[in-house]
């Protein structure tokens, strides 16, 4: 990135010096009044508010202003619970149900899940919070089968140690597709953030040790709240057995 120009670092700096005065979330002084308060045109100031949104220092927000951003949690793509991952943070996780419902799987749902048409699946809702911050709405499907007895108040603890501790379910790899959104209105409202905040969704479907389908799901996590980081390995470094290996004629791979 460039170096900006020296009235707009100045400005930057003394943002930088505001912010320390400031808490995460709070409202940045209007731009007017923050270019007469350092002295600077408009224009230099919002060179250096561009500066710190960029870096994520400060978040803009259309029709609301700018404000202190607030530090987001690294979510690691790995097979863990949410309520795992938040009592590692030393936050206290919890659970609320939306909603709760036995039904008959159509033509997608069964596709998804691996079962028949007409077979009877569990779908529930969940709000899930840490220390009383609404983090994500998780949207999760089961083949009724496979936990027989699963009532609506069994689900305010970790999803995976429920399977595990009562039907011996061990989920042992999944499925992940993962996409920025626009939640719908429902969960802008249960996540309480507005209607320009996106969100990151996870679309799961998790698998046992032998390989059966055991859940399909959907999770929407908020995007001010939440990144996702995953450690990525290179591939085997074969260049002993490259080494070693016999000459191939020409056009053999």
């Amino acid at each position: 990135m460039a170096s900006l120009p020296p009235r707009a670092d100045l400005a930057r700096s003394q943002l930088v010096a505001l912010l320390g005065q400031l808490s995460e979330g709070d409202a940045l002084p209007g731009e007017r009044e923050l270019a007469e308060q350092f002295g600077v045109s408009r224009m230099t100031l919002r060179r250096a508010v561009d500066e710190l949104a960029l870096d994520g220092t400060l978040e803009r927000r259309p029709g609301a202003g700018t404000f202190v951003s607030r530090s987001r949690m690294t979510r690691r793509i790995a097979m863990t619970s949410f309520s795992d991952d938040m009592r590692r943070r030393g936050l206290q996780p919890e659970t609320r149900v939306l909603s709760f419902a036995t039904r008959r799987a159509n033509r997608v749902s069964a596709h998804r899940l691996r079962i028949p048409v007409g077979d009877s699946i569990v779908a529930f809702d969940r709000l899930r919070s840490a220390s009383g911050e609404p983090l994500a709405v998780e949207t999760t499907m089961i083949a009724a089968a496979l936990v027989p007895g699963l009532r609506e108040d069994d689900l305010s603890t970790s999803w995976y140690e429920l399977l595990a501790d009562r039907w011996g379910i061990i989920i042992d790899r999944a499925g992940l597709e993962m996409e920025a959104v626009l939640p719908r209105p429902e969960i802008l409202s249960q996540l309480g953030i507005d209607a320009a905040q996106p969100c990151i969704q996870l679309k799961v479907t998790s698998l046992d040790r032998n390989g059966r389908v055991v859940e399909v799901g959907r999770s929407v996590y908020r995007g001010d709240r939440y990144s996702l980081g995953a450690e990525l390995i290179g591939p085997p470094d074969h260049s002993v057995q490259q080494t070693n290996a016999p000459r191939t004629s020409k056009g053999e791979r």
